[in-house]
């Protein structure tokens, strides 16, 4: 079962270290299972970095490199926009098992028909098929939300209709193993918070984190109800669990706290890729603190191995099962545009189109504050070659969201960018 959070700050939740935030479920759900200090999401936005967790593929091996708007850019055929329909899914992969495959809440993988979560291995899906939606029943559009291709406006706040939902699906596997895909738009913008939750944080004098931390409660109540359908199936003890977030958490949209790292969604800076990660395995395997680098990509090939289902020869991800040693030292990578970065052991080097190749030891300094570049050249040219090697194994991107978007993240780059950016977005949400 994963659980997905969009948007999410790396230190915005209890078990990361917050003191501001309230997470009970979630933290509790930590200490029964191993956290990755060092999780990557394949790539620093939500689309691609969906596409590479239920294919446990670098998305650039099929041209999926960039996000997915709503309209094609110009030029581009929105037939191409969306998981390429060769590539298999967790859900492809399960369902060949005899698992059930259930999906819920934000699919985010292509809005033509070929990319329906239906014909992508799942036998249901309830949520919407776009990037992003209100959280308030009454102001959803009517056709938003469907359930398994039929329109049905929801009647609760969204994140508790999507984990009424989930709770329901886990219901009706009536003793079938299943996979459940729980893919929450929260805390993903608009700024959506039941009054009654943002009243549990009147203490936060921020507007904007008081409500992030408003949707972040709902979030985890959601968690909260359905590990306990877990338990009252009595599957619970049974279930590989994931809890785990898209990409970097936003500073822009929603104020997302990434400390200790530097950096937001749509970077690949540690906040822009670094994401929380909880799996907690079956049968009580002891629970356990993990710094190993590990990716998102991981997550597939482990729920093959705790299915006891054969893995496809071409995954990128490797099972963390076990965790072999060899994963400490296997290189990383990621390219956006003609933005590319590389991580290998502690080191990690950055690739730009506008200034010098930067590096890292993100073991030691994980808000990338001291450039070793110079200090280190062998090993900047060693890793250069490698990003450039790689990007011989992959695909032209099938379709660019376009000239704004390229630059836009070249300048959430610089920190004066970001900050400037959020108080425009603070004031125009709450006139401060």
């Amino acid at each position: 079962m994963v659980l997905l959070a969009d948007d999410a700050g790396y230190h915005d939740f209890g078990f990361q270290g917050s003191r501001e935030f309230r997470t009970p479920n979630i933290d509790a759900l930590a200490r029964q299972g191993a956290v990755y200090t060092d999780a990557y999401a394949t790539m620093p936005f939500c689309s691609p970095s969906r596409a590479g967790l239920l294919t446990g593929r670098y998305t650039q091996r099929f041209g999926y490199e960039f996000n997915l708007t709503q309209a094609a850019p110009k030029g581009v055929d929105p037939l191409f926009m969306g998981l390429d329909t060769s590539e298999r899914t967790a859900a492809d992969l399960l369902r060949s098992a005899g698992y059930a495959t259930y999906a819920v809440g934000k699919w985010h993988l292509g809005e033509q028909p070929q990319f329906d979560p239906l014909k992508r291995g799942f036998d249901h899906f309830y949520g919407f098929a776009g990037g992003g939606s209100t959280y308030f029943p009454e102001k959803i559009a009517p056709t938003t939300i469907t359930r398994d291709g039929v329109a049905e406006r929801p009647a609760r706040y969204l994140t508790d209709q999507f984990a009424d939902e989930a709770v329901r699906d886990i219901e009706q596997s009536r003793g079938r193993p299943f996979f459940l895909y729980l893919a929450f738009n929260a805390v993903h913008a608009p700024m959506n918070a039941r009054p009654e939750d943002e009243a549990l944080f009147a203490a936060i004098a921020d507007p904007q984190r008081r409500r992030l931390a408003a949707m972040t409660w709902a979030l985890d109540r959601a968690v909260g109800k359905v590990l306990t359908a877990l338990k009252r199936r009595g599957v619970a003890d049974n279930t590989l669990v994931i809890f785990t977030n898209d990409n970097g958490g936003d500073r822009i949209d929603i104020g997302a706290d990434n400390a200790p790292l530097r950096g937001t969604k749509g970077t690949l800076l540690e906040g822009g890729i670094r994401v929380p990660l909880i799996i907690r395995m079956p049968h009580g395997q002891a629970a356990a603190r993990q710094s190993v680098p590990v990716s998102l990509m991981d997550l597939l090939p482990t729920a093959l191995a705790a299915a006891q289902v054969a893995a496809p020869a071409d995954l990128d991800g490797r099972s963390l099962l076990g965790t072999p040693a060899s994963i400490a030292e296997r290189p990383l990578f990621w390219r956006y545009d003609t933005m590319a970065a590389m991580r290998q052991g502690p080191w990690k080097l950055l690739r730009f189109p506008d200034r010098p190749p930067q590096l890292y030891d993100v073991a030691a300094d994980s808000g990338e504050t001291r450039d070793l570049a110079e200090t280190y050249p062998d090993r900047t040219r060693a890793m250069l070659k490698a990003i450039f090697a790689w990007e011989g194994t992959v695909e032209h991107p099938r379709w660019h969201t376009g000239t704004f978007w390229s630059q836009e993240d070249v300048r959430r780059y610089s920190a004066e960018h970001v900050t400037a950016e959020n108080q425009r977005i603070r004031k125009a949400l709450f006139g401060q």
